[in-house]
């Protein structure tokens, strides 16, 4: 079972993220979060495979909570969620640990790739991002 935690700062999404996820047979979610502050926490204490993290976000942007779960939860794999398609944007999600960046106007199969890509250890990019950026 794939355990996960959820941050967007939009209920909507967040409800529409774990409606997805738990869709599938192997995956529950155990948190969610409306700010990064309180997803960190979430990280640090329930220590779940994989964290999907909007990039904007109140109090703590999503790129910051994956550089600090990647020192805190070292075994949660990050999975971004972003509308911004720009290389500058995904190239810094990596850098801070990212294992995926899936954007916002994906299909929602690349969300489930994303987060079985990321608990195998491999990376995921949303088209039309490409592997240059890895």
């Amino acid at each position: 079972m794939i355990t996960a935690v959820l941050a967007d700062d939009h209920a909507i999404v967040r409800r529409g993220l774990r409606s997805l996820l738990e869709n599938e047979d192997h995956c529950r979610v155990v948190g969610e979060a409306g700010d990064g502050l309180t997803a960190l926490a979430l990280i640090e204490r329930l220590k779940p495979q994989v964290a999907v993290l909007d990039v904007q976000m109140p109090d703590l942007g999503g790129l910051e909570v994956a550089r600090r779960a990647r020192e805190r939860s070292p075994g949660t794999r990050v999975v971004m969620l972003s509308m911004h398609a720009d290389e500058p944007f995904v190239l810094e999600a990596l850098r801070h640990g990212a294992a995926a960046y899936v954007l916002k106007g994906a299909a929602a199969t690349d969300l489930i790739a994303a987060v079985h890509a990321a608990v195998a250890g491999k990376r995921f990019l949303s088209e039309p991002l490409n592997e240059r950026a890895i």
